[in-house]
């Protein structure tokens, strides 16, 4: 969730009833060497809490250091990401690259469990691949040095985001007789539907969001809402999906600036109106506008050719 999952991306989520949120995991290294685009991803605001900064790195020093920075900056809880599998991450021994050294995983741990004075939690996943799924080990070792909390993303690192999750090592570490901290699933949940059925089935303490919020954040809202009726919310139709855009826009340029700000949510535009026929041509307007104000513009036209098509 690396430049998504920013201050504006988390704001619209937490309106749309996300109960706990983290931040875009932030380098070890760039934090205790003053990076300015680490230090901003330390922004965390009062609407977002409970909230945690998310660190990564592969030296016990460095991280302890980062960890450090990261209490300072007062989230509600510290979390260590061992679970990230992309190549200059993970290659480089961190991120999930550190299920391959399960000792230095646990005294990365340690050291950041005795800086912090604020629960730390950890999320990691289920291996480095097929032939190594060693996340029970993981998770005994994570639970005796003192976490809070541990969420597993129900893939290896081999398999990056391909294939099904599994989550039955999952339901093995909620299973551990000792287990008595919460377990989160993560992995393939994009319904409310099957976040009802896996929480029931795994018997995990709740679910971690992730790719299907892209786009999407009225998915918190459609889970909760079935987790206690047993029936749908109404799907966004385009007038919510551009309000909604517009507010995550909105706050953007209220943290990045003008010119950063608008260029930034030209990630994000594909995804908010996913799935609407013949939007081609007003995808590529709002990836061309280069200000605020012809986004707005563009927005408002969205509302009113696509919203007239919907009633006709």
């Amino acid at each position: 969730m690396e430049d998504v999952s920013d201050p504006p991306f988390r704001r619209v989520c937490k309106e749309q009833g996300a109960d706990l949120m983290y931040t875009e995991f932030i380098s070890a290294e760039g934090l205790i060497r003053d990076a300015a685009k680490s230090l901003q991803k330390l922004d965390i605001f009062d609407y977002e809490k409970p909230i945690g900064i998310q660190i990564f790195g592969d030296k016990v020093e460095v991280m302890r250091e980062a960890a450090r920075i990261a209490n300072d900056a007062q989230p509600d809880l510290v979390d260590i990401n061992f679970g990230c599998p992309v190549k200059n991450v993970a290659c480089k021994g961190a991120g999930a690259g550190l299920l391959r050294d399960l000792p230095k995983m646990q005294k990365i741990t340690e050291e950041i469990v005795k800086i912090c004075n604020r629960p730390v939690t950890v999320k990691t996943r289920l291996g480095w691949d097929d032939e190594s799924k060693n996340v029970i080990e993981a998770a005994t070792r994570l639970y005796d040095v003192g976490v809070k909390a541990i969420t597993i993303h129900g893939r290896t690192r081999a398999q990056m985001y391909k294939g099904e999750a599994d989550w039955s090592l999952i339901a093995q570490v909620k299973n551990l007789p000792f287990m008595d901290i919460p377990v989160f699933g993560n992995g393939d949940i994009d319904s409310a539907e099957k976040a009802l059925e896996y929480k029931n089935r795994y018997g995990v303490d709740g679910v971690m969001i992730g790719r299907a919020a892209i786009g999407y954040p009225w998915i918190f809202n459609e889970i909760k809402h079935f987790v206690a009726y047993g029936t749908h919310l109404p799907a966004p139709d385009l007038a919510q999906r551009v309000e909604v855009t517009r507010t995550h826009l909105d706050f953007s340029l209220q943290w990045k600036g003008p010119k950063l700000g608008v260029f930034e949510m030209r990630r994000h535009y594909a995804n908010y109106f996913r799935g609407i026929p013949n939007f081609k041509e007003y995808r590529t307007k709002l990836v061309e506008a280069p200000t605020y104000e012809e986004v707005s513009i563009l927005l408002d036209e969205i509302r009113e050719h696509f919203g007239a098509l919907a009633c006709a």
